[in-house]
């Protein structure tokens, strides 16, 4: 089912989910803190390591129910264009500040910026240093140095 070394795929292992037990099932009342017995009862809801889940579902054993970050928000379909625009909006913002604020305005904005977002802002505020750089000075024209080396044949 997975990939013996990949880490991925040991941390998705090892998050639990909710399971209904289908059968009572003994020696696994450390799911079920409420009882002292050492007994799972049938149609009780318990969290337990997705491998064991699976396991137990295959055996039929236990229901897996589906986890509530999974709930009907998530399967929206209207969400990924929304995001779509609004991390397009911001991508575009960000940049115009780097390209155009002020040093004051910038202080003030930098805070509230992502990580992400501060490395945009970063690139776009090189960016134009370079050009300005560039526009000020310097030569226009540059010689490629591998061109002063070469030496002319001698006849």
């Amino acid at each position: 089912m997975t990939n013996y070394y990949d880490v991925d795929d040991i941390l998705a292992e090892e998050e639990l989910v909710p399971a209904v037990f289908q059968k009572t099932a003994n020696g696994v009342g450390i799911f079920d803190c409420c009882d002292d017995t050492n007994k799972v009862g049938a149609g009780t809801e318990v969290e337990m390591p997705f491998w064991l889940a699976c396991d137990l579902y295959v055996k039929q054993a236990v229901k897996i129910k589906v986890p509530s970050c999974f709930d009907t928000k998530i399967g929206d379909k209207t969400i990924g264009p929304f995001l779509l625009v609004a991390f397009r909006t911001r991508y575009k913002e960000v940049l115009i500040k780097a390209y155009t604020a002020a040093s004051t305005v910038a202080i003030k904005q930098l805070p509230l910026l992502t990580q992400e977002e501060m490395k945009l802002y970063e690139a776009g505020q090189s960016s134009i240093m370079a050009f300005k750089k560039w526009r000020m000075g310097g030569p226009r024209l540059q010689k490629a140095s591998v061109l002063g080396r070469k030496r002319k044949p001698t006849e």
